[in-house]
């Protein structure tokens, strides 16, 4: 059967070191698989587009497709693609990306020769093997109802969405990348954010795009809105998230479930993931930012992207009912 919901996004051969825990080295990772795992915690008809190159692991791909997800719209390029990401985070949580022998000679670790030339993806550069066009999305997705684009160039995500327009597919959310959130960014806004259902930024990459004019995150999200989407919902990491009503001007603040943090990889995707899952349910944006809080709660406990979809079963529904009471309205 056609998936319901798409997520679009990268898949990476990870290299972390996380705070806690044994390293995971040249492992499945990307904001693809965990964005879909945070979905998957609470759906199961998912389609996935992504690119890799030919010498990306197939068991990969298979064990994709034994967890229920529809990888039809991952394209196999012919020809080797460098999809390695290195992520290491101290003891404060903070994280770095670069200078991976430095990392893993502080651990007193043996540095791993698959990563050897490494050097971080720079998501300023266009890279067109990588990067995602419209003819990767396979006819039959575009029957879906909801698609999270997560984080990649605006250019990208403006010509997925119009793409994606062509058939029945109405919700649509929105993960912008970092690199692009900057104040020169916001003249390309408009063209993004038009029809978009809701706008998924961090506290981080907000402050960045409003560099200079304000530190008040309620008069950032007043100012996107205006660029035509429909809700801003501004992830803020510990503190929850905040939600942002275009169309009533209504305003709330919802904390971060109280998790056992063990590794924080994925955890905004895993969010976005989430939150499509349960503004899908009634298409009330509350609902969506309790869920996506719950499946990144679940991701932040364990390594891996399909943590969140290996938990106890039952554990997301008893976390849901307890934040509902949590949820202030400003």
């Amino acid at each position: 059967m056609p998936p319901n919901f798409l997520v679009f996004g990268q898949l990476t051969r990870e290299y972390l070191l996380p705070p806690v825990g044994p390293p995971r080295l040249d492992a499945m990772g990307g904001s693809l698989l965990y964005g879909a795992a945070g979905l998957g915690v609470w759906e199961s008809s998912i389609g996935l587009v992504g690119r890799v190159g030919n010498d990306y692991p197939r068991q990969w791909l298979n064990e994709c497709k034994s967890r229920g997800l529809n990888t039809r719209g991952i394209r196999i390029l012919q020809k080797d693609l460098d999809v390695r990401e290195f992520l290491s985070y101290n003891e404060s949580f903070e994280v770095s990306r670069i200078n991976p022998v430095t990392h893993f000679a502080r651990r007193e670790m043996t540095f791993p020769k698959s990563l050897l030339g490494y050097q971080p993806f720079d998501e300023k550069k266009f890279d067109e093997d990588r990067a995602l066009i419209v003819t990767d999305i396979p006819d039959e997705y575009l029957t879906a109802r909801a698609a999270l684009i997560c984080s990649m160039g605006l250019i990208t995500q403006t010509q997925l969405i119009a793409g994606l327009k062509r058939g029945s597919v109405h919700t649509f959310i929105l993960d912008p990348s970092p690199a692009t959130m900057t104040p020169t960014a916001r003249r390309a806004l408009p063209a993004l954010l038009n029809d978009v259902t809701a706008f998924l930024p961090s506290q981080e990459e907000l402050k960045n795009l409003f560099w200079g004019e304000t530190h008040d995150l309620w008069k950032m999200a007043e100012a996107v809105s205006m660029y035509g989407c429909e809700y801003v919902v501004i992830k803020c990491g510990s503190r929850g998230q905040l939600l942002y009503d275009v169309d009533t001007k209504r305003k709330w603040e919802i904390p971060a479930y109280p998790a056992r943090a063990a590794d924080p990889t994925g955890a905004g995707d895993a969010f976005c993931g989430g939150f499509m899952a349960g503004y899908c349910r009634n298409y009330d944006p509350v609902e969506g930012v309790l869920y996506g809080n719950i499946s990144a709660s679940l991701k932040l406990e364990g390594s891996g992207p399909f943590y969140p979809m290996d938990v106890m079963p039952g554990l997301a529904e008893a976390r849901l009912h307890v934040l509902k009471d949590m949820v202030r309205e400003m």
